[in-house]
């Protein structure tokens, strides 16, 4: 499965099959939280973070191929990610873009 930010793929004829997404939803970890005041103080990366967020782009984005998948696609393209807040303490990452089936041009 092909998944890029761009709207083509060179070379390629696109027939746009729909839209995809993908999602997942975190809760912070009290753990981080205690890990992240104190970052807070000394500066820092806030590593529990990252790695929290690096986790759910990935989920969101199989999802999103997963989606893709059944609808026969062979790609994905103009692949975006959004996040917003779900409640206090806790997030969704959306991953969307068009599936398209590719033929050579």
């Amino acid at each position: 499965m092909i998944v890029t930010t761009t709207d083509n793929i060179y070379g390629k004829e696109l027939e746009i099959l729909g839209v995809v997404f993908g999602n997942t939803v975190r809760a912070k970890h009290i753990g981080s939280d205690i890990a992240a005041g104190l970052k807070n103080i000394v500066g820092g990366e806030l590593r529990g973070y990252s790695d929290m967020l690096m986790q759910a782009r990935g989920e969101a984005c199989d999802r999103m191929v997963e989606n893709a998948e059944k609808m026969d696609a062979d790609a994905v393209v103009n692949v975006r990610f959004t996040t917003s807040q779900t409640m206090a303490g806790a997030a969704e990452l959306l991953a969307y873009g068009t599936a398209v089936k590719v033929r050579d041009a």
